[in-house]
């Protein structure tokens, strides 16, 4: 059965000749009748083109979740929040004594009902004293009454260069004292932390809310590094824990910075060492309405998004940094950034944290004023209140 093609349509024609005999139950092999089939325009016609748009690429800074398969995210989350469990077991033990340094700071009164009813329950200061005689000494040279920014010219100096150093400084200044009010308050908070964990963390980002850029505050137990890493410079892998309310995740989605998706109802997780601080401060956390959001700087080898050789084009198998961000109640990823300089030929990872050290230990976090002199508070708690407990035995 002779069936005539145009050039134009010969691939749709090819698939009319291969399956319409397959298809039709009116034609079998006897049938030698000729049947022409034209695709295409009759005379006097023009001929319609379709265009097919070619997909785009997403952008450097765009939200790769966006563009991967739902069932590749839920993987991608479950291998990462397996990691994260990884690295908190295994600071256990350093959670466990700075839990208990925690308590010997006496911030709040305790009642003691042993050995009796009104038994001595103060706290020797030793710790809250060193810990406070830190801050306001660091603070002070920190950020002293003309601004925490100054100028050192390296090399030949003229006065353009003076003038230039000049303005720098006076801009920084201003920037860091009047528009960026957090930054104090977010420094001191770090001060206190660091004295008595042995680590502290200023996290320096662009806040889409506010529009500008922002250095706040990061506690030691909000950020996790792997065992084996020396400090978070070199960790490779960094994960921090952010509490977000409800209305903060939907102002983040509706600006574009994370995924619209549907999250749920946040879990009631509470984190021991906060437990801890609460109950210094004087709260009790009974309803937490807030997401637990873990911002994890990882190197993963992205499918889709490959390291490619420039030569050869093919895949080299080198894991890059990311920025991956989990809702780990939902284990729902909101967001996957590229976490690399764009015109950087060696895609090293950018850093968004700083870490301070009070004295540099074996770990990646140090040691404070808990691990240095918590036992001999612990003991000179001891003391005291035994001291006064003779006292109450010999009066009466």
């Amino acid at each position: 059965m002779p069936i005539e093609r145009t050039p134009q349509n010969s691939s749709t024609q090819d698939f009319i000749e291969q399956n319409l005999r397959a298809q039709s139950p009116f034609l079998t092999e006897a049938d030698d009748q000729p049947i022409e089939i034209t695709i295409g325009p009759e005379d006097g016609e023009e001929v319609a083109s379709i265009e097919y748009d070619e997909v785009e690429a997403p952008s450097f800074d765009a939200n790769l979740a966006e563009f991967i398969d739902d069932s590749e995210l839920q993987s991608i989350a479950s291998d990462l929040i397996d990691d994260f469990e990884s690295d908190k077991a295994s600071r256990k033990e350093w959670e466990e004594t700075y839990k208990s340094g925690l308590d010997l700071l006496g911030i709040r009164i305790e009642e003691r009902s042993e050995p009796w009813d009104g038994a001595c329950g103060v706290f020797h200061p030793m710790l809250t004293e060193a810990a406070i005689r830190f801050q306001s000494e660091m603070i002070s040279e920190t950020f002293p009454a003309q601004g925490p920014v100054k100028a050192r010219i390296i090399g030949k100096s003229d006065t353009k260069i003076e003038e230039a150093a000049k303005r720098v400084v006076e801009d920084m200044n201003y920037q860091l004292t009047e528009k960026m009010a957090e930054f104090r308050p977010e420094h001191e908070k770090m001060l206190w932390s660091l004295a008595l964990a042995g680590a502290a963390f200023k996290k320096v980002y662009f806040d889409p809310m506010l529009n500008r850029q922002v250095s706040m505050f990061v506690p030691a137990e909000d950020l996790y590094i792997p065992y084996g890493a020396s400090d978070a410079r070199t960790a490779p892998r960094i994960t921090h824990v952010m509490r977000k309310t409800k209305n903060d995740v939907k102002k983040l989605q509706y600006a574009g910075f994370y995924s619209d998706v549907e999250l749920g109802d946040p879990t009631k997780d509470f984190d021991d060492i906060q437990k801890r601080k609460d109950e210094a401060d004087g709260f009790s956390a009974l309803k937490d309405d807030r997401y637990r959001i873990l911002e994890m700087q990882v190197e993963i080898d992205l499918e889709g998004y490959e390291d490619t050789d420039p030569d050869t084009d093919e895949p080299t198998g080198i894991a890059l940094p990311y920025i991956v961000t989990i809702e780990k109640g939902s284990q729902t990823v909101l967001a996957i950034r590229r976490n690399w300089d764009e015109h950087d030929p060696f895609k090293r990872a950018r850093q968004h944290f700083v870490q301070y050290t009070y004295i540099p230990g074996f770990g990646a976090y140090g040691y404070g004023l808990i691990h240095l002199v918590g036992g001999f508070a612990k003991s000179a708690t001891s003391i005291v209140r035994r001291s006064e407990e003779h006292t109450s035995e010999l009066q009466s």
